[in-house]
């Protein structure tokens, strides 16, 4: 089913890079020791995921590098202000079954990079036409 678009005034669709309202992301890539991605993912999902999903709420997203620097594992997580930022951290960083996960972690991930990035409004977005050829799951219409 294609995901159906905001409208401005004029009724044309809203790009979806648009709406995303966070003011703030925070994007964090792990470097995962070699040959280690599977288990660091089944690691992850288990004993990390309820306890995110539980203190920062739903994710943006989640990938795995493909060209440049491999290995790594990329999720980005959004906050309206630094405030709301902090508060979730800290109730994640409080959280008493985050250990375990440190714990079960810690042999798999090699780095971290943390970024807190805040976001940048484009005009040319609010009436960026929407090409269905390049994404199809975006109707237009």
């Amino acid at each position: 089913m294609p995901l159906e678009l905001d409208r401005v005034a004029d009724d044309r669709p809203i790009h979806p890079l648009a709406m995303n309202s966070k003011a703030l992301v925070d994007h964090r890539i792990y470097t995962i020791a070699l040959r280690k991605m599977p288990e660091f993912l089944e690691v992850f999902d288990r004993l990390a995921m309820p306890i995110l999903l539980h203190t920062l709420g739903a994710p943006l997203g989640f990938w795995v590098s493909q060209v440049g620097p491999q290995n790594q594992f990329v999720h980005l997580w959004g906050y309206d202000s630094l405030a709301d930022y902090e508060r979730r951290c800290q109730a994640r960083d409080t959280h008493p079954d985050f250990p375990a996960y440190l714990a079960a972690s810690g042999h798999l991930i090699t780095a971290q990079e943390t970024r807190l990035i805040r976001r940048v409004e484009l005009p040319s977005l609010r009436a960026a036409p929407v090409n269905p050829a390049i994404d199809p799951a975006i109707d237009p219409n």
